[in-house]
């Protein structure tokens, strides 16, 4: 049994080894993607390949309850020096896109595993159907890039030639893949190196048991946790802007069960396997790291001195039933699952948010927009494929301050790249890199900024793909009487004739002089934005981030030179009329939700559950085909009646035939 004092030393020195493997991968990768914007994990596992120690200060931060255990047993016969790879989403569930590459290494003593290290890297390409592997379109797996299942990529110290020879024949930029999988190697025996130290410190009983015991804590922590929220049944549902190219929303739901110090998310009623990008491969695990990411936020943000690693996944399961969205069968495209995961963070928000709402913020911009760009670089004569910068908005407002500017809350890890080094190695000239103005959603606590970006090429058939597009129809919530935030957007030659306003494509090709801007979503409102400071208001405008008409209009606050009116903001604020309820979703999802209410959705789920998995979706689609001019469950029955009329191959068993009447 340890005590408190020598469980933080171990606690302290296991999270130490984790920040040097990240330290020795970020100063070693090749890519901008790794070595600047950061998207990598790495992670020390327990035997049985549950994650026992990650960084905090760098890279993504999605993995602390990630288990390998399933990928560790599809590889056999492990020896010192192995390390085993894979980056197929459906082999084992542990990568879930291809770009994301994922290592494991044994860490042996006294001729025994005892412990493992790993983690991932995002490639900037593995091959597929368009640069950088990821897009909505895509609809089978196949056209996502080359996969590996779990096998051996270095034997006993040595890379396996052959394995590295395939990936150079399929990718776009094989010297940034190598390199980077070669980085994180290095990243790997670091760890390897500092387990042995603390075997040599805590012995091998003494690291094993304390392992253990840091999982024990973890879980201690987050059911110490749930037992400060009511128990109760917690719904809601939001939604991603499309389900394919030129198409209808996405629809998450959750309810959250809370009792006691244990906790159920259920995913039942969330849209069936979608016929683009947009799944999430889970495999069905009720514990998924992919499915709990928003509920490590919530878990960190209510207590911060939180031990990260799969013990806080013990006191939850998820339930995502198969052929859904959240957990699709081979071969249903997964490439933009990070879209989904996005969307998904948001429901988990919004169901703690009514559990424990003064404790929740808002809802984040929920769009880590990712550029890449494929062009060909003048100055080298050279073809370059490349990250160009995230693009991410702001952080809902908190409980008692404002949200994060342009880079804020569920997707904060992702870092910036500074544009002189993004214009060193890729053929761009930015031309706009910053806040925009009246894209916080206004509040007591006003929403983050987003981030507002623009750039010209110079090549022709420059190819740019920008994944995660999303909030260009659904705004990020308000709470407690806060507005919802700005939309996103994307606008090819913004201003000119030959303006294009793209919403949520997230493919183009520009020619030599186009110019793209992209513009994240803001972050939600929190609080009645009548009850924001004035001077707080003045500070706003002063610094660009609210405009004066906003401040009048959002706000109630009158300003003349610069100054507050008080006399003239009073009165304008005594004629206010304050938000009632606890979410603002803003008027494009009331009007949506006005046909598409809980009934229509409740009767179409019951539907398509009840269909073989591979006609869901299409009927989704002729349903809302057919929609126009109805509304409510009754809408829904009248249009799945037409649709099978339609179709006489539809099947049609008992059960959907006893739903539809």
């Amino acid at each position: 049994m340890y005590d408190k004092m020598t469980l933080q030393v171990l606690a302290n020195h296991a999270r130490a080894a984790a920040e040097n493997m990240a330290l020795a991968l970020h100063r070693t990768a090749h890519s901008a993607f790794v070595k600047e914007t950061q998207d990598f994990t790495v992670m020390l596992m327990d035997v049985a390949g549950d994650t026992f120690a990650v960084p905090m200060d760098l890279g993504a931060t999605w993995y602390p309850g990630l288990t390998y255990g399933r990928a560790i047993d599809m590889v056999q016969d492990y020896r010192p020096g192995d390390v085993a790879f894979t980056n197929d989403p459906y082999a084992c569930f542990v990568a879930t896109h291809t770009p994301d590459t994922h290592l494991w290494k044994p860490v042996f003593y006294e001729d025994e595993i005892v412990a493992w290290t790993g983690g991932h890297i995002h490639n900037t390409d593995m091959g597929g159907a368009v640069a950088a592997s990821l897009s909505r379109s895509l609809t089978e797996i196949y056209q996502e890039g080359i996969r590996f299942p779990p096998m051996k990529l270095v034997r006993e110290g040595v890379f396996d030639d052959m394995i590295l020879r395939i990936m150079e024949t399929n990718v776009r930029k094989p010297s940034l893949n190598i390199g980077d999988i070669k980085a994180l190697v290095g990243a790997l025996n670091t760890g390897e190196r500092k387990v042995h130290a603390m075997l040599e410190r805590f012995g091998k009983k003494g690291f094993l048991s304390g392992v253990a015991a840091l999982k024990d804590q973890s879980e201690a922590q987050a059911r110490e946790i749930l037992r400060g929220i009511p128990d109760g049944d917690y719904v809601f549902a939001d939604y991603a802007d499309e389900d394919s190219d030129f198409a209808n929303p996405c629809r998450l739901k959750l309810t959250l069960r809370i009792r006691g110090d244990e906790a159920v998310l259920d995913f039942t009623g969330s849209d069936p396997q979608l016929g683009s990008s947009l799944n999430v491969p889970s495999g069905g695990d009720p514990r998924h790291t992919v499915l709990m990411v928003g509920v490590y936020y919530v878990l960190y943000t209510l207590n911060p001195r939180l031990l990260l690693n799969t013990g806080l996944t013990r006191p939850f399961t998820c339930i995502a039933p198969e052929g859904t969205v959240l957990n699709p069968v081979s071969p249903a495209a997964v490439g933009m699952r990070s879209l989904t995961c996005a969307r998904l963070r948001s429901v988990i928000f919004g169901a703690f948010s009514q559990a424990i709402p003064d404790r929740m913020p808002a809802a984040p911009a929920g769009n880590n927009c990712i550029i890449n760009v494929k062009s060909h670089d003048e100055r080298t004569g050279m073809a370059i494929i490349a990250a160009v910068n995230p693009v991410v908005g702001g952080g809902g407002g908190m409980p008692s301050r404002d949200g994060t500017n342009g880079s804020g809350a569920d997707a904060a890890y992702l870092k910036n790249t500074p544009i002189e080094i993004t214009e060193t190695e890729v053929p761009v000239e930015f031309l706009k890199y910053g806040l925009a103005q009246d894209s916080g959603g206004p509040g007591r606590w006003r929403g983050g900024l987003a981030t507002d970006m623009a750039f010209r090429v110079f090549a022709p058939d420059t190819r740019i793909t920008a994944r995660n597009r999303d909030r260009s129809r659904f705004r990020p919530w308000g709470v407690l009487g806060g507005r919802a935030a700005g939309l996103s957007d994307m606008v090819v030659n913004p201003g000119t004739a030959d303006e294009r306003r793209l919403g949520s494509i997230d493919t183009a090709i520009l020619q030599p002089g186009d110019v793209l801007e992209v513009r994240s979503a803001g972050g939600g409102g929190r609080g009645d934005p009548m009850l924001r400071e004035p001077w707080r208001v003045a500070k706003d405008v002063a610094r660009g981030y609210v405009s004066e008409p906003a401040a009048r209009s959002e706000y109630g606050v009158v300003l003349t030179g610069g100054e507050v009116d008080e006399q003239a903001t009073a009165a304008l604020r005594s004629k206010a009329i304050p938000h009632k309820g606890h979410f603002h979703f803003g008027p494009e999802r009331n009007a949506y939700e006005t046909q598409w209410n809980d009934a229509a959705y409740d009767l179409l789920t019951t539907l398509l559950a009840a269909l073989p998995i591979h006609w869901r979706f299409f009927v989704k689609t002729e349903i809302f085909r057919r929609m126009p001019g109805r509304a409510g469950a009754e809408g829904v029955r009248a249009a799945f009646e037409e649709t099978c009329a339609r179709f006489p191959d539809l099947p049609r068993p008992a059960a959907l035939a006893a739903a539809a009447e």
